[in-house]
């Protein structure tokens, strides 16, 4: 293994547009970073908080696997399927685009903030028909990496259309766990929110890091609480 390549929150795109605080731990929108362009299929990570009764309107979308975790607040979808639902803290959203479609991401509190993760995979294959899913998964890390999404899931996690794992999720004090990417794979972790150790480096939130090779991950709390996110991907 070649080692972690740090990622400090501070050096995450940003923008503040009064409804809308975003990180983009890649490039995005107006923010353009050639040493952060993503990893494998992995293309956008971005951290959002949206003010109450605010969110993106109707916009389009094809060919890309698009995942949202709230952390916090609601989030409420609607689409041109017609798949009209809310997503809550301890649920995942998984929108495949495929040949195309259109969505909305408001928030669904009024007077409160919602934050979420918003995930954006390259898929294997073009043009394939759209697909939702939603579900609560089991995200608390306590001496294992749960499995959150997966290419061949379980009954505890979601599908996607990539060969990707994305694992991790809510960790309290005693949280600690280790894991083994492959040789000839990448990977990315992103510690949204809370405080950890990784491999032996102090991590706060924003932080993230590449995993350029194969090899373990080693992650232990440093906080009461907190979020953590591991994506296991193809090179």
């Amino acid at each position: 293994m070649d080692g972690l390549v740090l990622h400090k929150s501070a050096d995450r795109g940003h923008a503040n547009h009064g409804w809308l605080d975003t990180f983009h731990s890649f490039s995005f929108a107006r923010w353009y970073n050639p040493q952060h362009m993503g990893i494998g299929p992995l293309r956008v990570l971005n951290q959002d908080r949206i003010a109450g009764g605010r969110g993106f309107g109707a916009h389009s979308h094809n060919n890309m696997e698009i995942i949202s975790i709230v952390l916090e607040g609601a989030l409420e979808h609607r689409d041109s399927s017609g798949t009209h639902s809310i997503i809550k803290p301890g649920e995942i959203q998984i929108m495949s685009a495929g040949t195309g479609v259109s969505h909305s991401e408001m928030n669904h509190l009024k007077d409160e903030v919602t934050e979420f993760l918003q995930i954006w995979i390259e898929p294997k294959e073009q043009n394939t028909p759209m697909s939702y899913q939603q579900k609560q998964v089991n995200q608390k890390l306590e001496n294992s990496l749960p499995i959150l999404v997966s290419q061949k899931p379980s009954e505890n996690d979601l599908s996607i259309q990539q060969d990707v794992s994305i694992l991790g999720g809510e960790f309290s004090n005693i949280s600690s766990a280790k894991y083994t990417i492959d040789d000839g794979r990448c990977g990315y972790v992103h510690l949204a929110k809370g405080d950890a150790s990784i491999n032996g480096i102090d991590f706060s939130s924003g932080d993230g890091a590449y995993i350029p090779s194969g090899g373990e991950i080693f992650f232990k709390s440093k906080s009461e609480e907190g979020y953590f996110l591991l994506f296991d991907l193809p090179k």
